[in-house]
């Protein structure tokens, strides 16, 4: 199929991309990467007035460490984090979240701002954003505003972004040295988005567990931290038990829906099986380079 008729804007800058959004009075999209708009513009599921395509501004593409944070560009391609040799250093949970992102095409072209405006609770990225407790700063007319996971993510493919408002830059906390880590998911085929995930995160103090960091894809309408699950972690260690303990009070704290993919049975049982695969690879991880 072909998309309905829009108009096309390229803005050189973000201030003329912001001024063409409230021209278009929440009629006009905006075109990061274009790896979930232009299938949905084809299928004739969204019907922009407009089109407003970031990709000519050079300046909102960077990966920067500063006061241990790295701070992204919302342009800054996938493939770019997949390779960078900052981020593998820094955050090796998105180093590794990246690599199963889609496929190579897929990460060539996608942006990680435009993963996350989208928010598919099945992606890699708002699930890691989330167990890492990061921020998004979002410009618009009226200013600029920093939003938490929480603040942002509101339900399917559905952000708290104004219609005017532009996602520019995303910014996480560096990983303490030595932490663990892992990110699990199950997908139909390689490439697929997941029917579940869990992005994991430990930092040990001591031979205890000092923090944990647990956080879905998949499992409901918005990516969640399971804070409850952490809590056994932090307070009885990483023996096997404890984390049999983690994994199934992770199964209890999700309310999956079902469709065609899976039933929302399936997918809590998945959460329990993957929240313990992941954190026994982020055990293993534990103190290494």
């Amino acid at each position: 199929m072909k998309p309905p008729k829009f108009d096309y804007h390229a803005p050189a800058s973000l201030e003329e991309a912001i001024a063409l959004l409230v021209r278009y009075g929440g009629e006009a999209k905006v075109l990061a990467g274009g790896q979930s708009l232009m299938p949905l513009l084809n299928f004739r599921l969204s019907r922009p007035a407009a089109l407003v395509d970031l990709n000519g501004i050079g300046s909102l593409a960077y990966i920067r460490e500063d006061d241990g944070q790295l701070r992204f560009g919302a342009m800054t391609r996938q493939r770019a984090i997949e390779f960078s040799p900052v981020v593998r250093r820094r955050l090796p949970l998105l180093t590794e979240a990246t690599a199963l992102v889609g496929h190579l095409p897929i990460r060539t072209r996608g942006t990680i701002g435009g993963s996350i405006a989208h928010a598919d609770p099945s992606a890699e990225y708002p699930a890691v954003l989330t167990a890492l407790d990061g921020t998004v700063v979002a410009r618009g007319p009226r200013g600029e505003r920093t939003l938490r996971p929480a603040e942002i993510f509101q339900g399917y493919l559905s952000t708290r972004l104004g219609p005017d408002e532009i996602l520019v830059e995303v910014r996480l906390p560096a990983m303490p040295r030595g932490a663990g880590f892992a990110f699990e998911e199950l997908s139909r085929r390689h490439g697929d988005f997941a029917i579940a995930g869990i992005a994991a995160m430990l930092v040990g103090e001591g031979g205890h567990c000092a923090t944990a960091r647990l956080a879905t894809a998949g499992a409901g309408p918005v990516p969640t931290r399971l804070r409850a699950a952490e809590e056994i972690l932090e307070r009885e260690g990483l023996a096997d038990a404890a984390i049999d303990a983690a994994a199934r009070r992770a199964a209890e704290l999700v309310d999956p829906d079902s469709d065609i993919h899976a039933s929302a049975e399936y997918r809590r049982h998945l959460v329990g099986v993957l929240c313990g695969r992941a954190l026994r690879r982020a055990r293993a991880r534990m103190g290494g380079a």
